[in-house]
């Protein structure tokens, strides 16, 4: 018998709100090894209640330079061999956007890619992140390293991954740029895209929008993935968007892996 890794992510739209929503009490019964989060929106001082540091794991997180803004973290069964905050980066690593826990030969990342959605600005910030985070991610698999990087990335592949395709193909989020930076992952770099390694089904969305009846009519997007080194993406054996509770505008997404933890 095979023994499986449960890896989840969710981008948690605050850490405080979603505490509140009663993400603590759904977290330590889902089986999770290891747990993502992206946009905490916190500090050192926000999250110094015990509730946010629950018995059984190891946790570490990084805040942005700004206030209530962005921010990652992790939450681990088993104390990570090393701690990687930052992939390098003078512009992004101060937004709080990356933080990588290692496992021997195995990364973990929780990663939340820019959005670009409030202006051009922000859109050229986007494409500056993607350049660089492309060049640290080949340096990951140079290395050797099986990864697994779990996050937000702000960019919906395919036609199949949101509702309204044709409406959004001049919106970021669907921009022909940013979906063929998502083909390169995918195709020329060899990265696995791990819920599409075993579920090829519509309607499979991450987030929805707080506007109209999004959440109620499934108006949304899948954005929040986990991608994989070859090897790992070859160990998917399961994957579910978790749609049971709300504790966000996003909902987690956990894969397990036919891979020993």
């Amino acid at each position: 018998m095979i023994s499986h890794m449960r890896i989840a992510t969710l981008n948690c739209n605050g850490i405080r709100s979603a505490a509140r929503k009663g993400f603590y009490d759904w977290m330590p019964a889902q089986g999770i090894d290891v747990l993502c989060l992206q946009e905490t929106r916190c500090t050192d001082d926000d999250i110094s209640d015990p509730l946010y540091r629950p018995e059984g794991f190891h946790s570490d997180w990084v805040h942005a330079e700004k206030k209530g803004y962005s921010g990652v973290a992790i939450y681990s069964r088993k104390a990570p061999d090393a701690v990687i905050r930052g992939y390098g980066s003078d512009e992004f690593d101060r937004e709080g956007r990356y933080l990588e826990y290692r496992f021997g030969a195995l990364s973990v990342v929780s990663v939340y890619l820019p959005s670009g959605s409030s202006g051009p600005e922000r859109q050229a910030a986007k494409y500056r992140c993607l350049a660089e985070f492309e060049v640290h991610i080949q340096g990951l698999m140079a290395a050797g390293r099986e990864v697994i990087l779990c996050g937000d990335f702000n960019i919906a592949h395919k036609p199949i991954d949101l509702k309204n395709w044709k409406g959004n193909l001049k919106n970021s989020g669907f921009l022909p740029e940013e979906r063929a930076w998502l083909d390169k992952v995918f195709g020329d770099l060899k990265w696995v895209d791990a819920f599409r390694a075993v579920n090829d089904q519509p309607d499979q969305y991450t987030w929805w929008s707080n506007r109209g009846q999004a959440w109620p009519k499934n108006v949304g997007w899948r954005i929040d993935y986990q991608v994989t080194t070859a090897r790992l993406g070859a160990a998917v054996r399961s994957a579910m968007i978790w749609k049971d509770s709300r504790f966000s505008d996003h909902a987690p997404l956990i894969v397990d892996y036919d891979r020993e933890f």
